[in-house]
């Protein structure tokens, strides 16, 4: 077979010159780079001392220390901090006053004294008997009144008992460590009695107050170098436990409920190894609210658990109890 012949392209080919200065063109520096270049060796040449540079700080720069930043204090990043000085600020004031030794009283915000009580009572049947009808909301007051009219004789009584065993602590126990003090929330109702009778014995008393929106301040009876504000509630709770030595507790509602069960609990668990003697003041409340012995019929209690505490209606009773009980365990 003859051998085929290649075609020769019909394009013509670069030409050697032609191929050569495309190459130089390529290596060259672009019109951009080569004014960028320009002024960099210029500004290399300029002497240091034509440079515009700022003149020097006429002040030394002030700095807020971190113990000092409020806003530093008051962030989310420093709530351990904030924590620790609920923790150790009453810690140093209960040591300065030598308070060891409380006696706990918990009790409804709610409970008014019985004049005040009587007062409301009177006024809003007055309005009632102007107005000749009684609207929706004057019988929603009329029912409210009527029930603290019911309750309001707790309050007399919580500032009886107070008032006798502070009386009692100030004339057999000698000023010290070992002598006992009224404790309460600090706010009114029950918590105003508790600090209520210990003012008018001649003593003092403890006021652990929670910031609330509907409770500003602590009540007028608290003694001032006694009294706390707490943010947070479970250590406002510590400081409740960590001093009491016992503990009454009269009607009230979710608060009382929570910090009364909290104590029991501790209590039955053990994770408190000291005696605390526990009373429920206020039979008709407590045998109504709560079915103690239900807890123990459905297994979720054992029958020993209801040793933990007792009920009473008496304010003579529960003042001779506890200081028979205080006097054998801590005197």
């Amino acid at each position: 077979m003859p051998n085929k012949k290649k075609k020769r392209s019909s394009k013509p080919g670069k030409s050697k010159q032609r191929v050569e200065k495309e190459s130089i063109d390529q290596n060259l520096p672009s019109a951009r780079a080569t004014q960028e270049a320009a002024h960099d060796q210029a500004a290399a040449q300029t002497p240091p001392s034509s440079r515009k540079v700022p003149p020097p700080p006429k002040q030394f720069p002030v700095f807020e220390k971190a113990y000092r930043n409020i806003d530093f204090l008051t962030s989310p990043h420093a709530r351990s901090i904030r924590v620790q000085c609920e923790m150790t600020e009453p810690e140093v004031r209960f040591r300065e006053q030598q308070v060891e030794n409380t006696i706990v009283l918990f009790g409804s915000a709610r409970i008014p004294p019985p004049s005040i009580a009587k007062k409301n009572l009177k006024k809003i049947e007055d309005e009632v008997a102007e107005s000749k009808s009684l609207s929706r909301e004057q019988k929603r007051n009329l029912d409210h009144t009527r029930r603290m009219i019911r309750s309001a004789h707790y309050y007399q009584e919580a500032t009886q008992l107070s008032h006798d065993l502070t009386k009692w602590s100030l004339d057999n126990i000698k000023p010290g460590p070992k002598r006992f003090y009224i404790c309460s929330g600090g706010g009114p109702g029950i918590m105003e009695a508790a600090s209520r009778g210990a003012y008018e014995a001649g003593g003092k008393s403890v006021g652990l107050g929670i910031s609330l929106p509907f409770e500003q301040h602590l009540n007028v009876y608290t003694t001032p170098e006694l009294g706390f504000e707490f943010h947070y509630f479970f250590v406002r709770k510590y400081w409740f436990l960590y001093l009491a030595k016992a503990l009454v507790v009269f009607p009230g509602g979710f608060g009382t409920l929570d910090e009364l069960f909290e104590m029991l609990t501790l209590v039955q668990t053990q994770k408190t190894q000291k005696y605390m003697p526990v009373v429920l003041y206020g039979s008709e409340f407590w045998n109504e609210v709560i079915n103690f012995e239900a807890l123990v019929d459905w297994g979720v209690i054992s029958k020993e658990d209801l040793d933990l505490f007792r009920v009473s209606d008496s304010v003579d009773e529960t003042r001779d109890y506890l200081i028979e009980e205080l006097t054998r365990y801590y005197l």
